[in-house]
């Protein structure tokens, strides 16, 4: 447990803004509705980011930047990919962050060879150029839960055609190292799903070692897939006062 986001000692008390980072492939609608009810609980402001498939950790970079130039703390949520996009800006900027939220990291390191997100971010990207979108809907829908179908199926085909050189870029993305994640001295809510093979709960478990101030929550995927709002509840659990 660690201090209110919005508590400064010595110093009135000021609201962060919660910014949300969607996973690879994934879009703000998804983490709009993660995020989104544990902040409207707290009565904490809330933006979804909503990634140009283009330029995907540019553009979420890029609304981070923008959050910065306000005057109050912000407070970064993400799933995934955008996890390890939230804890390298939060690395950058110390005295913005007052927290981060990592669900479903999936990778430590830059060598993402035997990393199961990036190896089917790239397998997709490949089957996407190769057949198209609806047929790779198709199939990925037939070995989906229904929950995580519907979410891809809405972001797939708003991301068409881009979609396969988001996935290619997300497939190649560097995730933070041992190094980089002992030196991040901002509070982080690790949340992780314990059964989820592309999102291992021994990555989430070795980040939390590693961070020197983070705490783990553990979740499943029924319970993810019953309500997507259990990351945020979770996540921003670890930051109240009460606790």
């Amino acid at each position: 447990m660690f201090a209110s986001p919005h508590t400064v000692p010595n110093t009135p008390r000021r609201a962060p803004l919660i910014i949300a980072l969607p996973g690879t492939g994934s879009d703000a609608d998804f983490a709009r509705r993660a995020f989104e009810p544990a902040c409207v609980a707290r009565g904490f402001d809330f933006l979804a980011v909503e990634p140009d498939p283009r330029c995907v950790v540019a553009s979420c970079r890029a609304a981070l930047d923008a959050a910065a130039e306000g005057d109050r703390p912000v407070l970064v949520t993400g799933i995934s990919l955008g996890a390890a996009i939230a804890l390298e800006w939060a690395a950058e900027h110390p005295g913005v962050v007052s927290g981060v939220v990592a669900a479903l990291p999936a990778w430590t390191g830059p060598d993402t060879a035997a990393c199961p997100a990036a190896l089917s971010a790239a397998y997709t990207a490949a089957q996407l150029r190769a057949d198209g979108l609806e047929p790779v809907i198709e199939r990925m829908r037939a070995g989906s839960p229904d929950w995580l179908a519907a979410a891809l199926t809405q972001s797939w085909r708003a991301q068409w055609p881009h979609l396969p050189q988001a996935l290619a870029e997300a497939a190649e993305y560097k995730w933070p190292d041992a190094e980089r994640l002992r030196g991040i001295a901002t509070p982080v809510a690790v949340v992780t799903a314990v059964d989820d093979p592309v999102h291992p709960l021994a990555v989430a478990e070795e980040w939390a070692a590693l961070l020197p101030r983070a705490e783990l929550h553990r979740i499943t995927l029924d319970e993810l897939g019953a309500d997507p709002a259990i990351l945020g509840h979770r996540g921003l659990g670890t930051f109240d006062e009460s606790r």
